[in-house]
């Protein structure tokens, strides 16, 4: 009887041991077996695919909760009072000195200076210069709420609100099939151009905009991770090499043909922020654009520059600006310097307006660049 028992035992063991490993194996056997790249979905997709054939029930998972990003609108609110609190000579400085009774020649020689150490640039500066002393003299503004009333308009035409700050994304059609609309970041090593991609696709997420990003940046080993933490973190798919090393072109290319393939609105393409010398950039950023366009026309090509490095930083942009044809900038940082002049600056230089400012460490803090916040941030208003 008792050997009987130790049988029923055993046989319960084998059937349970069995029983587990029809639910294990499958999960095992789900992964990528071939290809240079790996697409990585998100949450939703990843469960959408899971195995539960043959009337199994699924495997318990932690199941990721999705972050809502903030909407984009409203968020320069938030510079302005940075601005206003790190006291910009933009701002306090020349509404104090334009206040006086009487302005000499050091004077204006001091309000120069000023706009000088706001990183506004020389041209600039000189035209801005010239258009308070003869607005002043003509008008013997000396009150101090048309000073600033008189500053406010002077600062806002050579921050130029006539330039147009949307994103190209509306999707192409080529040869009757809508493709997504395809944007490049570029610029250098240190600027946050990486994180931007990420703050970037949380703002298209919260117009309500599918998005896949690619991870063309494969000199970097942690920009691929980093870039698909950012994207996980709000649903969207991030395609990657398989090694570090691999050509930029073709995870490029791979992002833009997935991108259209699941009928996304928006692919977004992170780069290597290398710059060894011009003609090496221009080889690999050259490529890169040639590849991506047998896919899908370029919408944007944004150049992420770091506003604390000032005037410094121009040759660089110029550099990129001359071999990518950046159609706009992201200004990084922008919180971080009491100099707003290089917003000026680098629009003068370049030719092609800020589109997007960076407003801090958070992951919504990146905005759609609006003049006159801007402007009022810089005066305090």
């Amino acid at each position: 009887m008792t050997d009987f028992l130790w049988l029923w035992i055993l046989l319960g063991v084998v059937v349970v041991v069995g029983f587990g490993s029809a639910l294990v194996v499958p999960r095992l056997r789900r992964g990528r077996s071939d290809g240079s790249a790996t697409i990585t979905r998100p949450p939703e997709a990843a469960e959408h695919a899971a195995d539960d054939s043959a009337g199994a029930e699924p495997a318990a998972t932690a199941t990721a909760v999705l972050e809502r990003p903030a909407p984009a609108e409203g968020r320069m609110v938030r510079l302005r009072d940075r601005l206003a609190r790190s006291g910009s000579p933009l701002g306090a400085r020349l509404l104090t000195m334009l206040s006086r009774e009487q302005l000499t020649e050091d004077d204006w020689n001091e309000i120069e200076e000023t706009l000088l150490l706001a990183d506004l640039g020389t041209g600039p500066a000189e035209e801005l210069l010239e258009a308070l002393r003869t607005r002043v003299r003509v008008l013997g503004v000396r009150e101090p709420a048309a000073v600033r009333d008189l500053l406010r308009e002077e600062l806002l035409k050579i921050v130029d609100p006539t330039l147009d700050r949307s994103l190209a994304l509306d999707r192409p059609v080529v040869d009757g099939e809508t493709k997504p609309a395809v944007v490049l970041m570029v610029g250098v090593n240190g600027t946050g151009k990486t994180t931007t991609v990420g703050k970037l696709a949380r703002v298209l997420v919260a117009e309500d905009k599918s998005v896949v990003l690619g991870a063309a940046d494969t000199f970097r080993a942690a920009a691929a991770d980093q870039l698909q933490t950012w994207g996980a973190r709000v649903g969207v798919e991030t395609v990657r090499s398989d090694r570090d090393g691999a050509d930029p072109a073709a995870v490029a290319f791979d992002a833009v043909r997935t991108g259209a393939a699941d009928g996304a609105d928006v692919v977004v393409v992170d780069t290597a922020g290398r710059l060894q010398n011009k003609a090496g950039l221009m080889d690999e950023l050259g490529k890169i654009s040639r590849v991506i366009t047998r896919e899908a026309p370029l919408g944007e090509v944004l150049l992420v520059l770091d506003a604390t490095t000032g005037q410094n930083g121009m040759q660089q942009a110029k550099v990129f600006s001359e071999v990518a044809g950046v159609t706009g900038i992201v200004l990084t940082k922008l919180d971080g310097t009491a100099k707003g002049g290089i917003v000026v600056a680098v629009q003068r230089e370049l030719g092609v307006p800020v589109k997007l400012v960076g407003l801090g460490e958070g992951p919504d803090d990146l905005a759609p660049f609006d003049p006159e916040d801007f402007v009022d941030g810089i005066l305090g208003l």
